[in-house]
């Protein structure tokens, strides 16, 4: 797992996002259109809101699109959660030789938006899962 540094940027992100939702954030990846949280296990719904209205409160003050992704000390229900909007049908772990690779099944319809333009998506997901989990590698079915 990789060692996590945020800049100060990232910080004010964090520190809105928890004066917000009050749900507190063990990670955070800012990108140019989105902005992807992390919050503890069992946070989720608080850190969504009733009927979302966290997720569209920061959508409209931080004008990105937000994901929010519940961490997990399971590493296939990790993946799951990274892959959540994109409707995973299985995740698999396997061995190859000393890396670990998950294999995320997802929705047909909705691959090609998890793996993203010039894989892009799929290029942040397995950042932030390898950050996390010992999963070095990442493919989406």
């Amino acid at each position: 797992m990789a060692e996590v540094r945020l800049d100060n940027e990232t910080l004010m992100h964090i520190s809105f996002f928890e004066k917000v939702t009050h749900a507190r954030v063990r990670d955070c990846v800012p990108m140019e259109d989105k902005i992807i949280f992390m919050v503890d296990n069992g946070w989720i719904t608080k850190a969504v809101g009733k009927d979302g209205e966290n997720v569209s409160r920061l959508r409209k003050s931080l004008n990105k699109t937000i994901q929010i992704i519940e961490y997990s000390d399971d590493p296939q229900q990790f993946v799951r959660s990274v892959f959540h909007p994109y409707e995973v049908e299985s995740v698999e772990l396997e061995a190859r030789g000393e890396q670990i690779h998950a294999t995320v099944k997802v929705n047909p319809a909705l691959k090609a938006k998890a793996i993203g333009k010039q894989g892009r998506n799929l290029k942040i997901f397995r950042d932030i899962i390898s950050r996390h989990h010992n999963i070095q590698s990442v493919s989406v079915a």
